[in-house]
């Protein structure tokens, strides 16, 4: 019992000064798989509501996308980690995120006890996105414009915006946008406490392995100089760090493996992911 008290009051302080923020959640990996897990989140997310923080959930869904187009004899390929999304390929990825996954998510945090409402960035042209140059990826897009307003007044309302990250396009097509891109853009344009990215790996780690948890900015960019950080997680800290830039208070790398994580990363002193900030 002493154990459990001593947590709550470790909170306590988190949950007073973090009242009335926003925190932009990505919502990806085994966290949006596993039964548990999905349970788990909706909890946190409520959690998060109740004592006065405005969560905004952006989501992906490549796994249930790749199995769908699978199913359905559509090839696809990747450039840069970024799907290549022909005019077929965008029908399956709204279907799967609009259609399936929006609605679960939607669905898991109301039965928690939340009221979510579920958006693609195509409702009310709430992302505005362009065709990404330089690279041959078809109706994969850039956000160019978020209309805040909209997630503003769903807050407001006591509600909890979940979106799927789908734009309407300035030349009048729809785009297929990356869930962590969207998340950091739509954070900097809110000018949110927190962007906070759920992976399935620790956080960042050192070149021994173990974990990282607080960097700043510039230890960010030698470590990519030196290669301790590669591969996937390059654009997730890259990710973090143009989110700081663009006026995003804190950032936060976290594994969506751990039941709780969000709150576990939050509101203790030691955290569990790592915690990016700027400087």
């Amino acid at each position: 019992m002493s154990e459990k008290i001593k947590t709550l009051l470790e909170a306590l302080p988190y949950i007073k000064s973090f009242s009335g923020s926003t925190f932009v959640i990505k919502y990806g990996g085994a966290a949006m798989e596993e039964e548990t897990l999905k349970k788990e989140f909706a909890k946190d997310v409520v959690l998060l509501k109740y004592v006065g923080i405005n969560p905004v959930i952006i989501h992906g869904g490549g796994p249930k996308i790749g199995k769908t187009l699978s199913d359905l004899q559509i090839p696809t390929t990747f450039v840069d980690g970024l799907r290549v999304t022909d005019e077929k390929t965008l029908e399956v990825v709204e279907m799967v995120l609009s259609g399936h996954i929006n609605k679960e998510i939607v669905k898991n945090i109301n039965d928690m006890g939340g009221k979510a409402i579920g958006l693609s960035g195509k409702d009310g042209r709430l992302l505005i996105a362009k065709r990404v140059e330089g690279k041959d990826l078809g109706l994969v897009g850039e956000i160019v414009e978020v209309d805040v307003a909209i997630i503003k007044d769903i807050n407001r309302h006591g509600y909890i915006p979940v979106i799927a990250p789908l734009a309407d396009g300035i030349d009048g097509n729809s785009y297929n946008i990356n869930a962590d891109t969207a998340a950091g853009t739509i954070a900097k344009a809110l000018g949110a406490d927190k962007l906070i990215l759920l992976t399935d790996v620790e956080g960042v780690l050192d070149k021994d392995g173990k974990l990282l948890s607080s960097l700043i900015q510039h230890e960010v960019e030698k470590l990519i100089e030196k290669r301790t950080i590669s591969g996937g997680m390059i654009p997730k800290v890259e990710c973090c760090l143009d989110a700081l830039k663009g006026g995003v208070k804190e950032t936060h790398i976290i594994d969506g493996r751990v039941p709780h994580a969000i709150l576990l990363e939050v509101f203790t002193d030691s955290g569990i992911g790592t915690q990016i900030l700027g400087g």
